[in-house]
């Protein structure tokens, strides 16, 4: 039967531990990656940040549902009289997409997606672990960690400038932002759902700036939560953007 072992070793107890055997640190040390005094506001700080993230999400959901109906309504009331013919025509014409662009924009945004999320339980999982780690004669064993958050952030990079890439695609094919219905609809859909994307981006480099300078843990995992979710979000609606972008032509 094969045995598991461990991913840390108990060392043998040297003189000056105290009481001849090994015991947990009480809380309230303050150290930078100990649980420190901040794990007694944690769940507080965690519940805020999640109701100000819920929040944040509410009034962008309102924001794409605004621009959603405007689109719509759009595409079926844009008629017009004909001057020479005295009939009414739409002057709604489809845009062209770049389809296999953007397909390949949304599978990058989507393995950032996973980055992210790699990264949230990674931080979590050292959370848990870092009582352990300091109590004395604990030691772990080196672990090569893969660097999610930076992972993330690059991924995010790729998908913005895959997005200016898709505005100069559909720019080349005389869509312009005021040439028209429905060429403003494409630009103003892809351009805040940009916007708000480069906010989480300002987060996430945060998050790395803060790893880098081993700030608390509980901080840092407030950090990389919110963002992670945050950054799901992201994705989604960016699904839902080119959805109705591609079938709602």
């Amino acid at each position: 039967m094969s045995v598991v072992s461990p991913p840390f070793t108990v060392e043998k107890p040297q003189p000056g531990w105290g009481g001849g055997g090994v015991h947990p640190p009480a809380h309230g040390g303050g150290g930078d990656n100990g649980p420190g005094d901040g794990f007694s506001n944690y769940g507080r700080r965690l519940y805020r940040a999640r109701l100000g993230l819920l929040l944040a999400l509410a009034s962008i959901c309102i924001l794409f549902v605004t621009m959603t109906a405007a689109f719509l309504l759009l595409r079926h009331g844009s008629v017009v009289l004909d001057a020479r013919t005295g009939n009414y025509i739409r002057e709604w014409i489809p845009i062209p997409l770049p389809v296999d662009l953007l397909l390949l924009n949304t599978a990058v945004l989507l393995a950032s997606s996973f980055a992210i999320e790699m990264a949230r339980r990674a931080i979590a999982r050292e959370m848990v672990l870092a009582p352990v780690r300091s109590i004395p004669g604990i030691a772990f064993d080196r672990e090569i960690g893969i660097p999610w958050l930076a992972i993330t952030i690059i991924l995010g990079l790729l998908f913005l400038g895959g997005q200016w890439a898709a505005w100069t695609a559909v720019q080349s094919r005389g869509f312009h932002m005021f040439s028209g219905v429905p060429s403003p609809f494409f630009y103003i859909l892809t351009g805040a759902h940009a916007l708000h994307l480069m906010g989480g981006m300002a987060v996430l480099f945060y998050a790395g700036v803060i790893s880098l300078l081993h700030r608390r843990i509980e901080h840092r995992r407030i950090v990389i939560e919110i963002s992670a979710w945050y950054w799901h979000f992201m994705s989604i609606l960016w699904i839902y953007i080119f959805a109705l972008l591609q079938f709602g032509r």
